[in-house]
């Protein structure tokens, strides 16, 4: 008798897969027609020189960008446009690129449920976004079973789930501190 497989442990070629598409092209932010109201993952690229002391790998076809941040999404044409591309109070990926870019940016915060930025400055970070970052994704059935591999596999430098302690993993924790203490 077979034993049937499992679908408790992640698929390595699944995984695979979703980095293969991820790295297949990126998109200026102006160019997100095409993005699906689909669950899936989503990685956030730029140029190397925009945070250097935070390394990350190269896109697969354009070496003009590296990678920054992986998530994934239930919807992500919602999850990008009205969360990560709006909002500081419902994205990892904004407060911490605004710790990031505190100092040098001057961005200011106020203190609601959590901190979030002075709506002046979330409207210059999505414009800074604009300028500086390009997006690809990847639609997937079940992105939260292929997450951890992914982000694993190719260590963005961004993420702190899923990766392993070091430098780059203690300048991530350190920015996400100024935000939080910066209200």
């Amino acid at each position: 008798m077979q034993t049937p497989p499992t679908t408790d442990a992640p698929d390595a070629a699944d995984a695979a897969a979703a980095i293969a598409a991820l790295g297949a092209t990126s998109h200026a932010l102006d160019d997100l027609a095409t993005l699906p109201a689909a669950s899936g993952l989503y990685a956030w690229w730029a140029a190397p020189d925009l945070f250097p002391h935070l390394p990350g790998p190269a896109h697969p076809t354009d070496p003009s960008v590296r990678l920054l941040y992986v998530g994934l999404a239930t919807n992500l044409r919602r999850r990008i446009g009205s969360n990560h591309l709006r909002r500081s109070g419902s994205s990892t990926l904004r407060r911490t690129l605004a710790g990031l870019l505190l100092d040098a940016e001057g961005y200011q915060t106020r203190r609601t449920d959590r901190v979030v930025l002075l709506d002046e400055d979330e409207t210059r970070l999505t414009a800074w976004m604009h300028t500086h970052l390009r997006l690809s994704w990847c639609p997937h059935p079940t992105p939260a079973d292929v997450e951890a591999t992914v982000i694993g596999q190719w260590a963005p430098p961004l993420n702190i789930a899923h990766t392993t302690p070091g430098p780059v993993l203690a300048v991530i924790t350190a920015a996400r501190a100024a935000y939080n203490t910066s209200a």
